[in-house]
């Protein structure tokens, strides 16, 4: 049994997630209280039914409040049976949180408390501090829109489970933050930026003369190959340990031309592995 549970910060998705997994053949239940999930998983689990062979089920701050250790227990048990089970985490900063609220109009659940917004985010985080720290998949979507939040969910979660691990490549802009969901991350500021060139400062990292330029440099092919070598030496720890995800995230000024180009470089080398699932995401890239 396929066993998929997400969790996370109200407002950064969830419930995005859980129709994507429905429209990817999971069996989905949300928000559902956290004492019932082990019931929940025997009853089906019993059915031998092959409806239910793929399950996503939801779980939020709220249900994990009244017992936070009961959430970390029930995972470990889980993960002693014959299950591949999966933890997803989503989140997003506290002014994107704000943001969306504002805009939707819909409260919070932890406002009907009397607290006000920011104070009720401050208090959903504290409870589900425990549960990040278990997440095998974690998604900020500060900076993702819908159509983008089911492309990863798609990618990451529903993928082919024939490979090993799953390798997220990302490139980004420092200019816009650091991505929260990433394993490692590079900075690669201090290379040649071909921003300050002006017949390639419109281009993208994707263009033969950005390409052509970068390359001439022997320090991006020099930091190119170091980053490659670090994942080759240390991605086998991750699967040793049972991890199957890693997300490395490059990043430069504007996540525009060196972040991108490096991203692409690292992806054509690590999908000439048949063991691992190679994924390329450009956060920040303006095409």
């Amino acid at each position: 049994m396929r066993l998929v549970i997400v969790s996370g910060l109200s407002g950064s998705g969830k419930s995005v997630a859980i129709n994507t997994l429905e429209d990817n053949d999971f069996y989905c239940i949300d928000n559902l209280p956290l004492n019932m999930l082990p019931i929940c998983i025997e009853q089906l689990t019993a059915t031998m039914s092959n409806f239910y062979e793929r399950i996503a089920i939801g779980v939020d701050a709220r249900s994990v409040s009244h017992d936070a250790q009961a959430f970390p227990n029930i995972i470990k048990k889980f993960r002693q049976q014959d299950f591949d089970l999966e933890l997803v985490y989503l989140e997003a900063s506290e002014e994107t949180l704000i943001q969306r609220y504002r805009e939707t109009g819909r409260k919070h659940p932890f406002t009907k408390s009397g607290l006000p917004l920011i104070d009720a985010i401050h208090t959903e985080k504290q409870i589900l501090a425990e549960v990040i720290l278990l997440a095998d998949i974690s998604i900020d979507t500060t900076s993702t829109n819908v159509r983008q939040l089911r492309s990863i969910v798609t990618d990451q979660v529903c993928r082919d489970k024939s490979a090993t691990l799953t390798l997220l490549l990302q490139s980004f802009g420092f200019k816009y933050s650091v991505p929260n969901d990433s394993n490692y991350v590079f900075d690669v500021r201090f290379l040649p930026n071909p921003y300050w060139e002006p017949h390639l400062r419109n281009l993208t990292g994707y263009h033969p003369k950005v390409i052509e330029y970068l390359q001439s440099h022997e320090e991006v092919i020099q930091m190119t190959t170091s980053i490659g070598d670090f994942i080759d030496s240390w991605i086998s720890h991750f699967s040793r340990e049972s991890r199957n995800y890693l997300c490395v995230s490059i990043g430069c000024t504007g996540g525009q031309h060196r972040s991108v180009h490096i991203t692409e470089f690292l992806a054509d080398r690590f999908r000439k592995s048949a063991d691992r699932h190679v994924l390329v995401r450009h956060r920040d890239l303006k095409y």
